[in-house]
């Protein structure tokens, strides 16, 4: 697939703050595909002694029935150096560059995107879902295991009960339980998608597990290259 560029890697971490601030203003938090096919999913494994970067990203194709299989659609999994260095609220310029060369590559483009990070959960509102939705103009949701930002009651133990995620006083995402009785999800609009769509989506494309499918098996293909390179297990 095809997309523009929307700017350099080559930044300082103080660089990289100001851009983030100067790009946030551009996201639009509304919205959202309402029934898409095509969902792709994007995750980064890392190994430290080789300070190397494993990108994956996973299309699949959503079957028409709950109880039907997802299918593989498409697939691209990439490693190289970790150019930016490890900085709380950068990840997106560490990982992201990696990433699009994952989507880059691909056949054909996703209606929407879930990405293992944060949408505008983030202390300036950029993290890696909103920052790869504004390089690919798409629909991106930020899923992410564990909360950056913000305070949340815990939801009820249900599989869809969801909380708000707030900070500085405003809505910036959702603990989300996707399984009975697990430990909930932090969910936040990434680019073009509103935070009910988010959670709805989310859910639309969610299975037995904890994870949505699509970003089960792009964790699942990151973490096998992983194993493929040299260096620490």
């Amino acid at each position: 697939m095809k997309f523009r560029t929307l700017h350099g890697w080559n930044l300082t971490p103080t660089e990289a703050r100001q851009l983030q601030l100067t790009l946030a203003p551009r996201l639009v938090l509304r919205g959202g595909p309402r029934a898409p096919r095509l969902i792709a999913a994007a995750d980064v494994a890392y190994l430290p002694a080789a300070r190397q970067l494993i990108a994956a990203v996973v299309q699949m194709r959503r079957p028409d029935a709950a109880e039907a299989d997802w299918e593989v659609v498409e697939q691209v999994a990439l490693d190289g150096p970790a150019a930016f260095p490890y900085v709380p609220g950068l990840l997106s310029f560490r990982e992201a560059p990696l990433v699009l060369e994952c989507f880059a590559r691909l056949r054909t483009t996703p209606e929407l995107v879930l990405v293992d990070g944060q949408g505008i959960a983030h202390p300036r509102g950029l993290g890696l879902a909103s920052h790869l939705g504004l390089w690919l103009e798409l629909p991106t949701v930020g899923v992410a295991k564990s909360r950056l930002v913000g305070e949340y009651e815990d939801p009820g133990p249900p599989k869809g009960e969801w909380r708000e995620l707030q900070y500085q006083g405003k809505v910036v995402g959702a603990a989300l339980r996707t399984r009975d009785a697990v430990k909930p999800l932090f969910i936040s609009p990434g680019h073009r998608v509103g935070l009910s769509q988010a959670v709805r989506l989310t859910l639309l494309s969610t299975g037995r597990y904890r994870l949505p499918e699509p970003s089960r098996a792009a964790h699942r293909l990151a973490e096998a290259k992983k194993r493929q390179l040299p260096g620490d297990r």
